[in-house]
Protein backbone atom coordinates (compact mmCIF):
# COMPACT_ATOMS: atom_id res chain seq x y z
CA UNK A 1 0.00 0.00 0.00
CA UNK A 2 1.33 3.27 -0.82
CA UNK A 3 1.20 6.67 0.47
CA UNK A 4 -1.16 9.46 0.28
CA UNK A 5 -1.29 12.95 -0.44
CA UNK A 6 -3.44 15.62 -1.92
CA UNK A 7 -3.17 17.16 -5.58
CA UNK A 8 -4.53 20.55 -3.82
CA UNK A 9 -4.74 22.91 -1.89
CA UNK A 10 -8.14 23.78 0.29
CA UNK A 11 -9.14 25.91 2.26
CA UNK A 12 -12.19 26.25 5.03
CA UNK A 13 -13.54 28.68 8.08
CA UNK A 14 -15.44 29.19 10.30
CA UNK A 15 -16.10 29.11 14.38
CA UNK A 16 -14.50 26.78 16.86
CA UNK A 17 -16.59 24.43 19.42
CA UNK A 18 -14.90 25.47 22.68
CA UNK A 19 -13.16 28.85 22.54
CA UNK A 20 -15.81 30.16 20.18
CA UNK A 21 -12.99 32.43 17.61
CA UNK A 22 -13.44 32.08 13.91
CA UNK A 23 -10.57 29.40 12.70
CA UNK A 24 -9.48 29.24 9.01
CA UNK A 25 -7.62 26.07 8.41
CA UNK A 26 -5.91 24.77 5.33
CA UNK A 27 -4.48 21.46 4.08
CA UNK A 28 -1.81 21.72 1.79
CA UNK A 29 -0.05 19.05 -0.22
CA UNK A 30 3.33 17.48 1.34
CA UNK A 31 5.64 15.17 -0.50
CA UNK A 32 6.58 11.56 0.54
CA UNK A 33 7.58 10.55 4.49
CA UNK A 34 6.54 14.53 5.42
CA UNK A 35 3.89 13.23 7.64
CA UNK A 36 1.10 15.16 9.13
CA UNK A 37 2.35 18.48 10.43
CA UNK A 38 0.26 21.18 11.89
CA UNK A 39 1.52 24.87 11.80
CA UNK A 40 -0.01 27.82 13.71
CA UNK A 41 0.30 31.05 11.60
CA UNK A 42 -1.52 32.97 13.72
CA UNK A 43 1.89 32.54 16.25
CA UNK A 44 4.96 34.53 15.51
CA UNK A 45 7.54 31.55 15.58
CA UNK A 46 4.10 29.48 13.60
CA UNK A 47 5.52 26.39 15.72
CA UNK A 48 5.02 22.92 13.50
CA UNK A 49 3.15 20.21 15.80
CA UNK A 50 3.46 16.51 14.67
CA UNK A 51 0.42 14.94 16.17
CA UNK A 52 2.00 12.51 18.72
CA UNK A 53 0.59 10.86 22.33
CA UNK A 54 3.47 12.78 23.75
CA UNK A 55 2.58 16.02 23.08
CA UNK A 56 -0.77 15.36 24.70
CA UNK A 57 -2.56 17.93 27.40
CA UNK A 58 -5.82 18.78 28.13
CA UNK A 59 -8.51 15.90 27.27
CA UNK A 60 -11.80 17.39 28.81
CA UNK A 61 -14.21 17.09 26.02
CA UNK A 62 -11.67 17.42 23.18
CA UNK A 63 -8.07 16.37 22.57
CA UNK A 64 -4.91 18.94 22.76
CA UNK A 65 -1.73 19.35 21.45
CA UNK A 66 1.28 21.38 23.52
CA UNK A 67 4.22 22.38 21.80
CA UNK A 68 6.50 24.06 24.23
CA UNK A 69 4.17 27.35 25.16
CA UNK A 70 1.75 26.42 21.97
CA UNK A 71 -1.29 24.39 22.05
CA UNK A 72 -3.93 23.29 19.52
CA UNK A 73 -7.25 22.18 21.03
CA UNK A 74 -9.82 19.91 19.88
CA UNK A 75 -8.07 18.11 16.50
CA UNK A 76 -9.65 15.00 16.80
CA UNK A 77 -11.87 15.66 14.29
CA UNK A 78 -9.42 16.66 11.73
CA UNK A 79 -7.25 13.90 12.74
CA UNK A 80 -9.77 11.02 12.21
CA UNK A 81 -10.44 12.65 8.81
CA UNK A 82 -6.87 12.30 7.93
CA UNK A 83 -6.66 8.80 9.35
CA UNK A 84 -10.00 7.21 8.23
CA UNK A 85 -9.02 8.62 4.86
CA UNK A 86 -5.92 7.06 4.82
CA UNK A 87 -4.01 10.04 3.85
CA UNK A 88 -0.06 10.03 4.92
CA UNK A 89 1.15 13.63 4.08
CA UNK A 90 -0.32 16.70 4.61
CA UNK A 91 0.53 20.29 6.13
CA UNK A 92 -2.40 21.80 8.00
CA UNK A 93 -2.38 25.79 8.72
CA UNK A 94 -4.37 27.39 11.04
CA UNK A 95 -4.58 30.90 12.32
CA UNK A 96 -6.13 30.16 15.59
CA UNK A 97 -5.80 27.15 18.09
CA UNK A 98 -8.49 25.41 17.25
CA UNK A 99 -10.10 24.14 14.58
CA UNK A 100 -13.95 25.00 12.79
CA UNK A 101 -16.07 22.61 14.48
CA UNK A 102 -18.68 23.09 11.54
CA UNK A 103 -21.53 20.75 12.28
CA UNK A 104 -19.82 18.35 14.52
CA UNK A 105 -18.96 15.65 12.68
CA UNK A 106 -15.73 15.32 10.46
CA UNK A 107 -17.81 15.51 6.57
CA UNK A 108 -16.55 18.59 6.26
CA UNK A 109 -12.92 17.79 6.52
CA UNK A 110 -13.50 14.43 4.42
CA UNK A 111 -15.07 16.93 1.83
CA UNK A 112 -11.61 19.03 1.90
CA UNK A 113 -9.76 15.87 1.70
CA UNK A 114 -11.76 14.89 -1.02
CA UNK A 115 -11.80 18.30 -2.73
CA UNK A 116 -8.31 18.32 -2.46
CA UNK A 117 -7.90 14.78 -4.42
CA UNK A 118 -5.95 12.16 -2.57
CA UNK A 119 -3.13 11.08 -5.08
CA UNK A 120 -0.65 8.05 -4.55
CA UNK A 121 2.88 8.75 -4.00
CA UNK A 122 6.24 6.81 -4.08
CA UNK A 123 6.96 5.49 -1.07
CA UNK A 124 5.08 2.74 0.76
CA UNK A 125 3.00 3.00 3.78
CA UNK A 126 3.83 1.43 7.05
CA UNK A 127 1.96 0.04 9.87
CA UNK A 128 2.27 -0.71 13.22
CA UNK A 129 1.03 -5.11 12.72
CA UNK A 130 0.36 -5.28 16.65
CA UNK A 131 1.77 -8.85 18.01
CA UNK A 132 -0.82 -8.96 21.50
CA UNK A 133 -3.62 -8.02 23.05
CA UNK A 134 -3.55 -4.54 24.82
CA UNK A 135 -5.87 -3.12 27.41
CA UNK A 136 -6.53 -0.03 29.44
CA UNK A 137 -9.59 0.52 31.74
CA UNK A 138 -11.00 3.43 34.06
CA UNK A 139 -14.29 2.69 36.63
CA UNK A 140 -16.90 1.54 33.78
CA UNK A 141 -14.96 2.30 30.74
CA UNK A 142 -12.88 0.10 28.99
CA UNK A 143 -10.28 -0.23 25.43
CA UNK A 144 -9.04 -3.21 24.17
CA UNK A 145 -6.85 -3.62 21.13
CA UNK A 146 -6.22 -7.31 19.62
CA UNK A 147 -4.14 -8.57 16.42
CA UNK A 148 -5.97 -8.30 13.11
CA UNK A 149 -5.36 -8.00 9.85
CA UNK A 150 -6.73 -4.50 9.46
CA UNK A 151 -8.14 -1.67 11.08
CA UNK A 152 -11.41 -2.27 13.13
CA UNK A 153 -13.28 -0.82 16.35
CA UNK A 154 -16.40 -2.47 17.72
CA UNK A 155 -17.55 0.13 20.01
CA UNK A 156 -20.41 -0.04 22.97
CA UNK A 157 -21.69 3.78 24.24
CA UNK A 158 -23.74 4.52 26.88
CA UNK A 159 -24.74 6.93 29.35
CA UNK A 160 -24.49 6.62 32.91
CA UNK A 161 -28.40 5.53 33.13
CA UNK A 162 -28.12 3.09 30.46
CA UNK A 163 -30.78 5.34 27.79
CA UNK A 164 -29.48 5.81 25.07
CA UNK A 165 -27.15 2.55 24.91
CA UNK A 166 -25.12 1.79 21.59
CA UNK A 167 -22.94 -1.10 20.03
CA UNK A 168 -21.69 -0.92 16.19
CA UNK A 169 -18.91 -3.22 15.13
CA UNK A 170 -16.89 -2.19 11.71
CA UNK A 171 -13.82 -2.55 9.49
CA UNK A 172 -12.20 1.31 8.56
CA UNK A 173 -11.21 1.84 5.24
CA UNK A 174 -11.74 5.36 3.51
CA UNK A 175 -14.92 4.62 1.78
CA UNK A 176 -16.26 3.17 5.09
CA UNK A 177 -15.07 6.08 7.04
CA UNK A 178 -16.40 8.82 4.94
CA UNK A 179 -19.80 7.10 3.78
CA UNK A 180 -20.49 5.31 7.75
CA UNK A 181 -18.26 7.42 10.23
CA UNK A 182 -17.43 10.82 9.34
CA UNK A 183 -21.01 12.69 9.50
CA UNK A 184 -21.70 11.57 12.86
CA UNK A 185 -21.50 14.40 15.23
CA UNK A 186 -20.51 15.20 18.11
CA UNK A 187 -22.42 15.18 21.52
CA UNK A 188 -23.39 15.88 25.06
CA UNK A 189 -25.48 15.12 28.54
CA UNK A 190 -28.12 18.17 28.91
CA UNK A 191 -26.97 18.20 32.30
CA UNK A 192 -23.06 18.32 31.51
CA UNK A 193 -23.84 21.44 29.38
CA UNK A 194 -23.48 23.96 32.68
CA UNK A 195 -19.92 22.38 34.49
CA UNK A 196 -18.49 22.70 30.77
CA UNK A 197 -19.05 26.46 30.51
CA UNK A 198 -17.91 27.26 33.74
CA UNK A 199 -14.63 25.64 32.72
CA UNK A 200 -14.69 28.01 29.64
CA UNK A 201 -15.65 25.55 27.17
CA UNK A 202 -18.46 25.38 24.01
CA UNK A 203 -18.50 28.05 23.58
CA UNK A 204 -19.11 28.09 19.94
CA UNK A 205 -21.08 25.08 20.96
CA UNK A 206 -25.09 25.44 20.24
CA UNK A 207 -27.36 22.29 18.18
CA UNK A 208 -25.59 22.97 15.08
CA UNK A 209 -23.24 21.52 16.20
CA UNK A 210 -23.73 18.67 18.63
CA UNK A 211 -26.48 16.68 20.08
CA UNK A 212 -28.00 17.05 23.34
CA UNK A 213 -28.96 14.21 25.39
CA UNK A 214 -31.64 15.44 27.56
CA UNK A 215 -33.26 12.15 29.77
CA UNK A 216 -34.53 9.80 26.85
CA UNK A 217 -34.90 12.22 24.66
CA UNK A 218 -32.53 13.34 21.64
CA UNK A 219 -32.03 17.13 21.04
CA UNK A 220 -30.92 18.07 17.88
CA UNK A 221 -31.09 21.03 15.09
CA UNK A 222 -31.71 18.06 12.17
CA UNK A 223 -32.63 14.38 12.50
CA UNK A 224 -30.24 12.43 13.54
CA UNK A 225 -27.69 10.77 10.64
CA UNK A 226 -27.74 7.64 11.61
CA UNK A 227 -30.20 5.76 13.96
CA UNK A 228 -26.91 5.26 15.84
CA UNK A 229 -25.15 8.09 14.99
CA UNK A 230 -23.81 8.33 18.75
CA UNK A 231 -21.94 5.34 18.67
CA UNK A 232 -20.38 6.34 15.42
CA UNK A 233 -18.90 9.25 16.98
CA UNK A 234 -17.37 7.59 19.90
CA UNK A 235 -15.75 5.33 16.99
CA UNK A 236 -14.48 8.47 15.01
CA UNK A 237 -13.45 10.13 18.15
CA UNK A 238 -11.14 6.46 18.48
CA UNK A 239 -9.87 6.97 15.25
CA UNK A 240 -9.01 10.20 15.30
CA UNK A 241 -7.18 10.11 18.75
CA UNK A 242 -5.26 6.34 17.73
CA UNK A 243 -3.87 8.55 15.05
CA UNK A 244 -1.67 10.14 17.84
CA UNK A 245 0.41 6.75 17.33
CA UNK A 246 2.41 8.02 15.03
CA UNK A 247 1.82 5.66 12.01
CA UNK A 248 -1.48 3.51 10.46
CA UNK A 249 -2.09 0.66 12.71
CA UNK A 250 -3.17 -3.39 12.21
CA UNK A 251 -5.61 -3.91 14.81
CA UNK A 252 -8.95 -4.40 16.29
CA UNK A 253 -9.75 -1.95 18.72
CA UNK A 254 -13.08 -3.13 21.29
CA UNK A 255 -14.60 -0.06 23.16
CA UNK A 256 -16.53 -0.16 26.03
CA UNK A 257 -17.74 3.85 26.94
CA UNK A 258 -14.25 5.18 25.71
CA UNK A 259 -13.60 9.04 26.17
CA UNK A 260 -10.59 10.79 25.03
CA UNK A 261 -8.60 10.32 28.49
CA UNK A 262 -8.72 6.58 27.63
CA UNK A 263 -8.06 6.73 23.98
CA UNK A 264 -4.53 8.21 25.01
CA UNK A 265 -4.02 6.27 27.80
CA UNK A 266 -4.61 3.09 24.71
CA UNK A 267 -2.10 4.90 22.50
CA UNK A 268 0.32 5.88 25.27
CA UNK A 269 0.63 1.82 25.73
CA UNK A 270 -0.02 0.64 21.97
CA UNK A 271 3.45 3.23 21.35
CA UNK A 272 5.31 1.94 23.72
CA UNK A 273 4.62 -1.77 22.42
CA UNK A 274 5.51 -0.39 19.35
CA UNK A 275 9.10 0.82 20.70
CA UNK A 276 9.61 -2.34 22.13
CA UNK A 277 9.12 -4.06 18.97
CA UNK A 278 11.36 -1.69 16.75
CA UNK A 279 13.99 -1.78 19.09
CA UNK A 280 14.00 -5.07 19.68
CA UNK A 281 13.63 -5.51 23.78
CA UNK A 282 9.74 -7.33 23.09
CA UNK A 283 9.99 -9.85 25.61
CA UNK A 284 7.43 -12.95 25.41
CA UNK A 285 5.08 -13.11 27.88
CA UNK A 286 4.93 -15.97 29.78
CA UNK A 287 1.21 -17.82 30.11
CA UNK A 288 -0.88 -18.69 33.05
CA UNK A 289 -2.56 -21.48 32.49
CA UNK A 290 -6.01 -21.82 33.80
CA UNK A 291 -9.06 -23.64 32.61
CA UNK A 292 -12.64 -24.18 33.62
CA UNK A 293 -12.33 -28.15 34.27
CA UNK A 294 -15.56 -30.16 32.78
CA UNK A 295 -16.28 -31.84 36.37
CA UNK A 296 -16.94 -28.85 38.09
CA UNK A 297 -20.75 -28.20 39.34
CA UNK A 298 -19.76 -24.28 40.59
CA UNK A 299 -17.02 -22.01 40.69
CA UNK A 300 -16.17 -20.19 43.80
CA UNK A 301 -14.34 -16.77 44.32
CA UNK A 302 -10.92 -18.49 44.48
CA UNK A 303 -12.12 -20.25 40.76
CA UNK A 304 -13.69 -17.21 39.51
CA UNK A 305 -10.55 -15.03 40.00
CA UNK A 306 -7.76 -18.18 38.43
CA UNK A 307 -9.90 -18.00 35.61
CA UNK A 308 -10.81 -14.07 34.44
CA UNK A 309 -8.07 -11.75 34.45
CA UNK A 310 -10.72 -8.75 36.02
CA UNK A 311 -9.64 -7.30 39.25
CA UNK A 312 -11.43 -5.14 41.45
CA UNK A 313 -13.18 -2.48 40.47
CA UNK A 314 -14.02 -4.42 37.76
CA UNK A 315 -14.45 -7.88 39.01
CA UNK A 316 -18.72 -8.14 38.46
CA UNK A 317 -18.75 -12.19 39.00
CA UNK A 318 -18.84 -13.34 42.81
CA UNK A 319 -19.17 -16.96 42.27
CA UNK A 320 -20.68 -19.42 39.45
CA UNK A 321 -23.30 -21.34 41.78
CA UNK A 322 -24.28 -23.96 38.67
CA UNK A 323 -23.26 -25.39 35.27
CA UNK A 324 -25.97 -26.87 33.38
CA UNK A 325 -23.51 -29.31 30.89
CA UNK A 326 -21.36 -27.00 28.72
CA UNK A 327 -23.85 -25.09 27.70
CA UNK A 328 -25.70 -22.64 30.40
CA UNK A 329 -24.85 -21.85 33.70
CA UNK A 330 -26.43 -19.36 36.50
CA UNK A 331 -23.55 -16.79 38.54
CA UNK A 332 -24.16 -14.04 41.15
CA UNK A 333 -22.88 -10.65 41.96
CA UNK A 334 -23.75 -9.49 45.20
CA UNK A 335 -24.02 -5.46 45.31
CA UNK A 336 -23.15 -3.76 48.62
CA UNK A 337 -22.97 0.08 49.09
CA UNK A 338 -19.11 -0.04 49.18
CA UNK A 339 -19.05 -0.55 44.96
CA UNK A 340 -16.93 2.30 43.84
CA UNK A 341 -19.61 2.93 40.90
CA UNK A 342 -22.66 3.79 43.62
CA UNK A 343 -20.32 7.27 45.34
CA UNK A 344 -21.27 8.78 41.97
CA UNK A 345 -24.19 6.62 40.21
CA UNK A 346 -26.11 8.94 42.27
CA UNK A 347 -25.44 10.41 45.01
CA UNK A 348 -28.53 10.01 47.86
CA UNK A 349 -30.21 7.57 45.13
CA UNK A 350 -27.52 4.42 44.50
CA UNK A 351 -28.14 2.82 41.03
CA UNK A 352 -25.83 -0.24 39.70
CA UNK A 353 -24.77 1.36 36.11
CA UNK A 354 -26.50 -0.49 33.20
CA UNK A 355 -23.06 -1.03 31.51
CA UNK A 356 -21.68 -2.64 34.00
CA UNK A 357 -24.58 -5.02 34.30
CA UNK A 358 -23.75 -5.94 30.64
CA UNK A 359 -19.92 -6.36 31.89
CA UNK A 360 -21.21 -9.30 34.45
CA UNK A 361 -23.27 -10.57 31.76
CA UNK A 362 -20.20 -10.93 29.24
CA UNK A 363 -17.79 -12.21 32.01
CA UNK A 364 -19.86 -14.96 32.98
CA UNK A 365 -20.35 -15.65 29.06
CA UNK A 366 -16.32 -15.81 29.17
CA UNK A 367 -16.13 -18.46 31.69
CA UNK A 368 -18.99 -20.68 30.06
CA UNK A 369 -17.15 -20.40 26.54
CA UNK A 370 -14.23 -21.36 28.48
CA UNK A 371 -15.54 -24.36 29.93
CA UNK A 372 -17.08 -25.25 26.28
CA UNK A 373 -14.48 -25.38 24.29
CA UNK A 374 -11.94 -26.21 26.98
CA UNK A 375 -9.04 -23.47 25.64
CA UNK A 376 -6.23 -23.80 28.56
CA UNK A 377 -4.54 -20.59 29.11
CA UNK A 378 -7.20 -18.21 27.36
CA UNK A 379 -9.44 -15.67 27.90
CA UNK A 380 -12.49 -14.42 27.19
CA UNK A 381 -12.73 -10.31 25.51
CA UNK A 382 -15.69 -9.25 25.00
CA UNK A 383 -17.03 -7.98 21.34
CA UNK A 384 -20.10 -6.64 20.91
CA UNK A 385 -23.93 -7.07 22.57
CA UNK A 386 -27.05 -6.57 20.80
CA UNK A 387 -30.80 -6.71 21.70
CA UNK A 388 -30.24 -4.94 25.08
CA UNK A 389 -32.84 -4.46 27.76
CA UNK A 390 -33.04 -2.57 31.08
CA UNK A 391 -36.23 -3.33 32.96
CA UNK A 392 -35.55 -2.81 36.43
CA UNK A 393 -33.03 -1.03 38.29
CA UNK A 394 -30.18 -2.65 40.69
CA UNK A 395 -29.54 -0.95 44.31
CA UNK A 396 -27.05 -1.93 47.11
CA UNK A 397 -28.07 -4.88 49.13
CA UNK A 398 -29.32 -6.87 45.61
CA UNK A 399 -28.42 -9.85 44.68
CA UNK A 400 -27.84 -10.28 40.79
CA UNK A 401 -28.63 -13.40 39.53
CA UNK A 402 -26.89 -13.56 36.09
CA UNK A 403 -27.90 -16.72 33.80
CA UNK A 404 -26.17 -17.71 30.13
CA UNK A 405 -26.54 -20.27 27.83
CA UNK A 406 -24.08 -20.41 24.75
CA UNK A 407 -25.81 -20.23 21.47
CA UNK A 408 -22.96 -20.64 19.00
CA UNK A 409 -19.75 -21.74 18.79
CA UNK A 410 -17.44 -20.74 15.53
CA UNK A 411 -14.11 -21.91 14.54
CA UNK A 412 -14.04 -22.60 18.38
CA UNK A 413 -13.16 -19.02 19.42
CA UNK A 414 -16.49 -16.92 18.58
CA UNK A 415 -19.04 -17.51 20.64
CA UNK A 416 -22.34 -15.62 20.90
CA UNK A 417 -25.16 -15.90 24.35
CA UNK A 418 -27.88 -14.94 25.61
CA UNK A 419 -27.57 -13.45 28.85
CA UNK A 420 -30.39 -12.19 31.39
CA UNK A 421 -29.60 -9.79 34.70
CA UNK A 422 -32.30 -10.92 37.61
CA UNK A 423 -32.79 -9.70 41.43
CA UNK A 424 -35.61 -11.65 42.77
CA UNK A 425 -38.22 -12.69 40.69
CA UNK A 426 -38.01 -9.65 38.81
CA UNK A 427 -35.70 -9.11 35.37
CA UNK A 428 -33.36 -6.52 35.64
CA UNK A 429 -31.36 -6.67 32.11
CA UNK A 430 -31.01 -8.59 29.35
CA UNK A 431 -29.02 -8.90 25.81
CA UNK A 432 -27.18 -11.11 23.28
CA UNK A 433 -23.51 -11.14 23.71
CA UNK A 434 -20.64 -11.85 21.15
CA UNK A 435 -16.71 -12.42 22.38
CA UNK A 436 -13.72 -14.03 21.45
CA UNK A 437 -10.63 -16.29 23.09
CA UNK A 438 -7.55 -14.42 22.80
CA UNK A 439 -4.20 -15.81 24.21
CA UNK A 440 -3.99 -14.57 28.27
CA UNK A 441 -1.15 -12.02 28.03
CA UNK A 442 -0.20 -9.84 30.96
CA UNK A 443 -1.47 -6.79 29.68
CA UNK A 444 -4.86 -8.15 29.73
Amino acid sequence: MKQRSLLREVTINGPALHTGDNSRLTLKPAPANHGIVFRRLDLHEKPEFRPHISQVGDLVRNTTLNVGHSKLHTVEHVMAALHGMGIDNVEVEMDASEPPIMDGSARGYVNMILEGEPVEQEADREHFVLDKPISVSKGNSSLIALPYDGFKVTCTSSDDRGIHTQHLSIDIDPEVFSTQIAAARTFTVFEDIEELIKLGKIKGGSLENAIVLKGNKILSKEPLRFEDELVRHKILDVIGDIFLLGKPIKAHLIAVRPGHALNSELTKKLFERMEELEKGHAKKVSKKKTLVIETETELDIRRVLETLPHRYPMLMVDRVIEFRGDDELTAIKNCTINEEYFQGHYPGQPIMPGVLQIEAMAQAAGILMLRATKNEGMTAVFMSIDKVKFRNKVIPGDQLKIDVKLTKIMRGKIGTAVATCTVGDKVASSGELKFMLVDKEAEI
